[in-house]
């Protein structure tokens, strides 16, 4: 077996919109191998750490595009290198995670008219808008994001939420 070949993710992701969130892609790629004796790649990938539940041969391209993924799963990927005919690997590269986003959870605050906390995940490049609204019809912004410069769980807190009979929320990508 060869020796562990260094492979660096770079993880670019993009959805089509918010209201494709149960069908999200991510597209991962490395740095070729300099290693004549490389034939090709392999992406794993699960949503346990370590643990790879799918295994895409990509052959000699330094990329691929994964599909339908479900928003708000953390994803975990690594890659190997195939040598010879036989497609011998090396070890895993280092691991990579990917959450994508386009869910938003909300734990309603506690009685007496506690804050709602609102949970979603961001995308590096993007800013989000949390509206509310007690009728569908009128949004209000409660709020507002900087741009994300990584992958991970944003919460907010809406602490007027007791003072409704009932509020709805959306989430505004931009």
């Amino acid at each position: 077996m060869k020796p562990v070949v260094s492979v660096l993710f770079i993880l670019i992701a993009w959805l089509a919109g918010l209201d494709r969130a149960a069908a999200a892609n991510v597209t991962l790629s490395w740095d070729a191998s300099p290693d004549p004796d490389v034939t090709g790649y392999a992406v794993y990938y699960g949503t346990t750490s370590g643990s790879y539940t799918h295994k895409v041969a990509v052959g000699q391209v330094t990329g691929v595009t994964l599909s339908n993924l479900t928003a708000g799963v953390t994803y975990y990927f690594a890659a190997t290198t195939l040598y010879g005919p036989n497609g011998d690997e090396s070890a895993f590269s280092g691991e990579a995670s990917y959450i994508p986003a386009g869910v938003l959870t909300l734990n309603r605050g506690a009685r007496g008219g506690g804050p709602a906390q609102i949970n979603f995940p961001v995308e590096p490049g993007h800013w989000y808008e949390v509206q509310a609204t007690t009728d569908l019809q009128t949004w209000t912004t409660i709020q507002q994001t900087g741009i994300a410069t990584s992958n991970n769980w944003v919460q907010v807190a809406d602490p007027d939420a007791g003072t409704f009979k009932a509020r709805y929320y959306r989430l505004v990508l931009h």
